[in-house]
């Protein structure tokens, strides 16, 4: 019989891999507890209609990548492409909000984009997400970026480029719009590739964020937004500059980074590694002030940011696996009910190890105990089970061993 394989784009998560993911977990809930945030879980599926709204019928998400399909009453739905919409969608369901009330939320979770497996992307990939609701002003910018810092700081990533820029807003926005498509009417449009000559009609930014090493360089002296700014978007993006310059972060100013969705207004960043080939954004965010209208509720501003957590696990060197405390062999069958039961005592104890399930030679266990890698190896046979006792061998330190009471040695822990 043929076996079954899995769906490609799709991967498995052994101990290695995934003590990486549960590192990065933990570390996230301790440092954005810090700055007041809670963990919020949201469904994996949503109403299709959800993403088209927020992210735009425009983006690549929306029109080529995402896992849509009919539920059996013929409801278009789909699997999250992305974190910020479903968050958005719960905050306006839980109906909490209150003027000049801030709400701070994180979330991660698994992603799906049908788009081509890559290092570092896969079609189920992973988020870390983080959302402040409620806090117009430029310091809720700031906090996000020193906290997204702080953490991947705190897990050992230091070599990190942030790339900074501010989109503006509806008012200045506008104006920049004009002026990009007039000085793409300057160009061959036919020059552009076939997603860019339509992006010039419907979105004239999206052309800026082209990957295409034709409409790259086609762009390159196209006009930056930052030259097109209103008094308030300078303003705002000012004290967003000055808190980072003053907490010692370095940034660099890109503007030419717009992000791939269409929700977002004045700040918007991504963080940056160049130690994973070309593939280097490992997180990123922005201000989204309009969605929360946008998608039925109230009119509430909003900032936030992701992180893919397959691209952050490329870069966290191999965990050292943690060493057990104990291997617990049998060499005698007659001995291995008690040797369970032994090492269940030591479990309840807050110690870590495994026991053999069986006896067996003595140099096929101590073979076992050292691939784990435990402290010690405690030998238990028929001599040991009829004296109530453990020979304890030392596999980190002088190696020598002794035979001691059971009950004496449990107490000694």
């Amino acid at each position: 019989m043929a076996k079954v394989q899995k769906i490609k784009g799709f991967v498995d998560l052994f101990p290695e891999e995934a003590s990486k993911f549960t590192f990065m977990e933990t570390s996230a809930r301790e440092v954005f507890s810090r700055y007041g945030f809670g963990e919020l879980r949201t469904p994996v599926l949503e109403k299709t209609e959800l993403f088209q709204k927020s992210i735009g019928e425009d983006t690549d998400v929306v029109g080529k990548e995402m896992f849509t399909f009919p539920d059996r009453k013929n409801r278009l739905l789909t699997m999250r492409p992305e974190a910020t919409a479903g968050v958005v969608r719960a905050f306006i369901d839980s109906k909490t909000h209150q003027p000049g009330k801030i709400s701070k939320f994180f979330t991660f979770g698994p992603m799906f984009r049908y788009e081509r497996p890559q290092k570092g992307r896969q079609r189920q990939f992973y988020q870390l997400d983080a959302e402040i609701f409620g806090a117009p002003e430029a310091q809720a910018d700031a906090e996000l970026i020193l906290m997204l810092m702080t953490f991947l700081n705190g897990i050992g990533l230091n070599k990190l480029t942030v790339e900074l820029n501010s989109l503006g807003c509806h008012e200045c926005r506008p104006t920049y719009k004009q002026a990009l498509v007039d000085y793409y009417k300057a160009k061959d449009k036919d020059s552009f590739c076939e997603d860019c000559q339509r992006r010039m009609e419907t979105n004239p930014l999206r052309v800026l964020d082209c990957k295409v090493p034709t409409c790259k360089e086609l762009v390159a002296d196209a006009p930056n937004i930052t030259d097109h700014l209103c008094e308030e978007c300078e303003t705002h993006f000012m004290d967003v500059k000055t808190i980072l310059d003053g907490a010692g972060i370095e940034y660099v100013l890109n503007p030419r980074l717009v992000r791939g969705l269409d929700y977002y207004v004045r700040t918007c960043f991504e963080v940056a590694s160049f130690d994973i080939g070309s593939q280097t954004a490992v997180a990123g965010g922005g201000r989204y002030d309009g969605l929360v209208k946008n998608l039925g509720g109230p009119d509430c501003s909003a900032t936030g940011f992701a992180c893919g957590m397959e691209r952050l696990a490329m870069l966290l060197d191999q965990l050292e696996a943690e060493q057990p405390d104990f291997y617990l062999a049998v060499v005698d069958n007659d001995a291995a009910n008690a040797a369970m039961l032994f090492a269940q005592e030591l479990r309840d104890k807050g110690l870590k190890g495994e026991v053999s399930f069986s006896g067996g030679s003595m140099k096929s266990r101590m073979r076992a105990a050292n691939k784990t890698g435990a402290k010690v190896c405690l030998i238990m046979g028929g001599d040991e089970l009829a004296n109530k006792t453990i020979t304890v061998k030392d596999m980190v330190g002088d190696r020598e061993q002794e035979t001691l009471d059971r009950a004496l040695y449990l107490a000694s822990l």
